[in-house]
């Protein structure tokens, strides 16, 4: 058989399948799995073309990392083929760990349970099935690899999977902003004390894509919509469970039913193995199944999240710089109460938070230059760009989600 394949991907033209292990580990059911999850979750709401998956984003990952590596070859840094290999692996499984609607069930069916650690635990039980085979791909997406500019490739502030799902992300919803120009950084990335940097030339298109990176996460990953229908997809869950935990009957896939019904801990998760294989065949069409079917239930606050999930009837949502004050709330209260809805049920139709917006943290791993003296910058330091110093501040929103359509006053 043919393992060798070409695959035509609307970001990138054609994708070649680098070897014939990684085509075997792309049909895998664990990463078959990823064309289930969509990338955006339910940015769809918002951007009905982000309708791109998990499996999408993967590949053109993939696709990235095999791009960076003939750089660094091509600029005398030796690269064994069994390393390069290894690379393209750690970054092609880097999200098979997400869940249904990706952060948002974290939040949910889980309890201090991360992606990447489920990522990692996917990996080690295909290298367990494979012989050992991807055990240079875990090292390297650990970061234990020696060699650890591959794992900055992986994961840092300027890895392969940030530059695909900012491009992939910004062609799907058609935010032009969040446009970078991913083939002159990628031409422009180096390597210098085992560390990744990019060549001073290539600095305005760092620029770019953090100033993009900023857009995007306002524009897109955080849009208040969005956010709103995060909010109500997790309280619905939230009440199927407690109506589970009541004992009362509720619809839900055998597999995503042992999650509904059992508040799973890290230490479970690593002490049963029937979580790890019920994890591994939920997606988002279980949860949509549960959406669908929990609309005409008998319960009337889980009915009544769900039915305007379906039919995209919102809560209101309103930002603010500050915490909202006793009477903002109280002006909720009020709204709901005249919708004769128990006190003891706001909090389903009430919900606050705050949001999050950092593009360049440079506590974390730091994206560097390499100037043309040959040393090395942090790029906040490199850059003559104020804004890119403003960047590195955590800009902090807060958020209120109500069941009624009402403008606070302050």
């Amino acid at each position: 058989m043919n393992k060798r394949k070409i695959l035509n991907d609307p970001v990138y033209g054609f994708i070649a399948i680098p070897s014939d292990f990684i085509f075997d580990l792309i049909e895998h059911p664990y990463f078959q799995r990823l064309r289930r999850i969509r990338q955006l979750g339910l940015a769809e709401l918002v951007y009905p073309g982000a309708l791109h998956t998990r499996f999408h984003h993967a590949l053109g990952a993939m696709h990235l990392m095999g791009q960076a590596l003939n750089t660094l070859r091509s600029k005398g840094h030796l690269i064994w083929d069994a390393e390069w290999e290894a690379a393209q692996i750690a970054i092609l499984l880097h999200d098979a760990g997400h869940g249904p609607f990706s952060h948002v069930l974290e939040k949910t069916i889980f309890t201090n349970i991360p992606h990447e650690y489920l990522s990692l635990q996917i990996m080690k039980e295909l290298s367990r099935q494979l012989g050992g085979r991807l055990d240079l791909a875990i090292q390297m997406f650990e970061g234990s690899y020696p060699r650890h500019f591959f794992h900055q490739l992986i994961s840092s502030q300027l890895d392969m999977d940030r530059m695909d799902y900012l491009n992939r992300d910004c062609f799907f919803t058609g935010v032009a902003e969040g446009a970078i120009g991913t083939d002159r950084i990628i031409k422009m990335l180096d390597v210098v004390d085992d560390q990744l940097v990019v060549e001073f030339k290539g600095i305005l298109s760092i620029e770019n894509f953090l100033n993009a990176r900023r857009l995007m996460y306002w524009q897109v990953y955080l849009h208040k919509t969005s956010i709103c229908a995060e909010v109500m997809l997790i309280q619905a869950i939230r009440r199927a469970r407690e109506l589970v935990m009541n004992g009362e009957a509720i619809f839900a896939p055998p597999h995503f039913s042992l999650f509904l019904t059992n508040t799973v801990t890290l230490s479970q998760f690593e002490e049963d193995n029937a979580y790890f294989h019920a994890f591994t065949q939920i997606d988002d069409y279980d949860v949509w199944a549960c959406i669908k079917a929990w609309a005409d239930h008998l319960d009337p606050v889980l009915s009544s999240i769900c039915r305007r999930l379906l039919d995209r009837k919102l809560y209101k949502i309103q930002f603010a710089d500050e915490p909202f004050s006793q009477n903002q709330r109280q002006q909720i209260h009020q709204q709901l109460a005249a919708q004769s809805i128990p006190e003891d049920l706001y909090p389903y139709y009430l919900v606050e938070g705050q949001s999050t917006n950092a593009a360049y943290v440079s506590s974390e791993e730091r994206i560097l230059i390499k100037m043309k003296d040959g040393s090395v910058r942090d790029i906040a330091d490199a850059s003559d760009l104020p804004t890119i110093k403003a960047l590195s501040n955590i800009v902090r929103k807060y958020y209120v989600c109500w069941m009624k359509p009402l403008t606070l006053q302050s």
